[in-house]
């Protein structure tokens, strides 16, 4: 069996990642240790950028119909859920966003769609495309050489070598790729234990408040969600992470964060995370690279992680997609670092300052008093929301442009089809408004891969397959297109059409 590249991680980025590899022509393997999909609970939702992720290859139904089981399993909350999530964005350790931007983009919100159903619509794509996902398969060793890397794994049928051309780690944030690469993850080390469970409590109506509640001994917040409960517990990191999570101890730390008499009946599932923050130095390492945890990990604050490793994918599928099939230089795989090392930052600072604020000492209380002031004002929770939402991400670009470099949210491109519909094959898209389509006729002339589309509304628009915008026309001209071809699409040149 030939493999252009290896993704370790058969969770929600290690399979965006192959699909996005797969349908830029790159034969895939994904290797993953585990028998099944985890049900531990992990995220309970996903921002606006992953939401469009999912979006541009085709998932859009399967989302919305994740949404709807959701809506009706939570009964009666629903018509109050569905009005929130129309104004809210989220939240910012515990203080509420409302959405500034609800009018111009309403479709650029967050879906509360939990981790296992993203996992599930993925698989079912994955499937769909052909991609071999081999469970029970654990790496143990890989080689880089001059021309690829060899990998080696055991599985229960036995021990297996492979060779590919690239490895990419999609294994989380305690990556045996990421350590066994060599790579760097400098950061924080964990000073404090986060909690979530599915549980049974008595009376919480006359108990627990609800919302999320700051107390002397840490913040919690239950009902926000059916029957899931979230604490901090600011009396230092576990001692053993990886130990199962008991109905007795989720009781015990409750009882402690809240100050109040309850009692947790039944536990359906639980988890723990310590507020460890790490970001690699590079995304990079030669022939491997790492997406997703397995590159940052934070606080679990706002559903950004889940965003994040899935705009990782996006952004490195067609890249080295297109190095891959000897299109475009290895040094294109270094825009990878650039771009997504940045986000990582913002997400890991923002989530930083949130704990900050969240702490039970008088200094972190004044300080969170005066951010729920500020938040007040619209520009300062447009700002943080943008933040959250990872929709003020702009990508440099090296334009003066403010619109080159941003992710672009879906919008029609001619009577029923909109921009998403152009993009479900992985292609990039040219917007063309030029005279007499000039720009059109570059870009055919450049590459198969893009797709060209007249619009009558300019400016032209040139996006790659990530929806990143690369180009736009200024005063519906050309100039500078070829250059952003050359960039991001063709290395070979081709004909001038000036």
């Amino acid at each position: 069996m030939k493999v252009d590249v290896i993704v370790v991680g058969a969770g929600p980025v290690g399979l965006l990642t192959a699909i996005e590899l797969t349908l830029g022509g790159v034969r895939v393997l994904v290797l993953e240790r585990l028998a099944s999909p985890s049900m531990v609970i992990k995220a309970l939702g996903m921002g606006p950028l992953g939401g469009e992720v999912l979006r541009r290859r085709g998932m859009g139904a399967a989302i919305a119909a994740a949404e709807a089981r959701g809506f009706e399993a939570m009964g009666p909350a629903v018509a109050e859920l569905r009005g929130r999530t129309s104004k809210f964005s989220g939240h910012f350790a515990g203080l509420s966003l409302i959405r500034k931007d609800a009018q111009t983009e309403p479709e650029r919100r967050s879906h509360p769609v939990d981790q296992h159903a993203i996992e599930a619509m993925l698989a079912e794509r994955a499937r769909a495309l052909g991609i071999e996902v081999r469970r029970e398969h654990d790496v143990t060793h890989f080689d880089q050489q001059a021309d690829g890397v060899e990998v080696a794994w055991t599985a229960p049928a036995g021990e297996g070598r492979i060779h590919c051309s690239y490895l990419v780690g999609c294994d989380g944030g305690r990556s045996l790729v990421r350590k066994m690469a060599g790579f760097a993850f400098p950061g924080t080390p964990p000073t404090l234990t986060l909690y979530q469970a599915v549980v049974e409590i008595d009376h919480p109506e006359r108990l627990l408040p609800a919302g999320w509640r700051r107390t002397s001994g840490g913040v919690f917040s239950f009902g926000a969600f059916q029957r899931r409960l979230f604490m901090l517990d600011f009396s230092g990191p576990p001692e053993d992470r990886q130990e199962p999570v008991t109905r007795e101890e989720i009781e015990a730390v409750l009882r402690r964060v809240s100050g109040a008499d309850v009692r947790v009946r039944t536990m359906e599932s639980g988890n723990r995370w310590t507020d460890n923050t790490r970001l690699v130095d590079s995304y990079r390492r030669g022939r491997v690279l790492l997406a997703g945890d397995a590159a940052h990990i934070h606080t679990p604050f706002g559903g950004q992680g889940m965003s994040l490793g899935l705009v990782d994918a996006a952004n490195l599928g067609w890249k080295l997609a297109a190095v891959v099939r000897g299109e475009m230089p290895d040094s294109l795989l270094d825009t990878y670092t650039a771009e997504r090392r940045a986000a990582a930052e913002a997400v890991l600072s923002n989530t930083l300052a949130q704990l900050a604020i969240m702490r039970p000492d008088p200094q972190a209380g004044a300080m969170r008093d005066l951010m729920a002031n500020l938040m007040q004002f619209d520009d300062v929770n447009r700002l943080i929301g943008g933040l959250m939402s990872g929709l003020s991400t702009r990508y440099d670009l090296e334009s003066d442009q403010d619109g080159v470099g941003r992710l672009l949210g879906d919008r029609e491109t001619g009577p029923g089809v909109t921009l998403y519909d152009c993009m479900q094959d992985g292609m990039g898209v040219l917007l063309d408004a030029s005279s007499g389509g000039e720009a059109s006729r570059l870009v055919a002339a450049a590459t198969p891969r893009i797709r060209c589309v007249a619009v009558e509304a300019g400016p032209s628009m040139l996006i790659r397959p990530d929806a990143c915008v690369a180009w736009i026309a200024a005063e519906d001209g050309i100039n500078g297109l070829q250059e952003a071809l050359h960039r991001w699409f063709v290395q070979t040149p081709f004909p001038s059409l000036c």
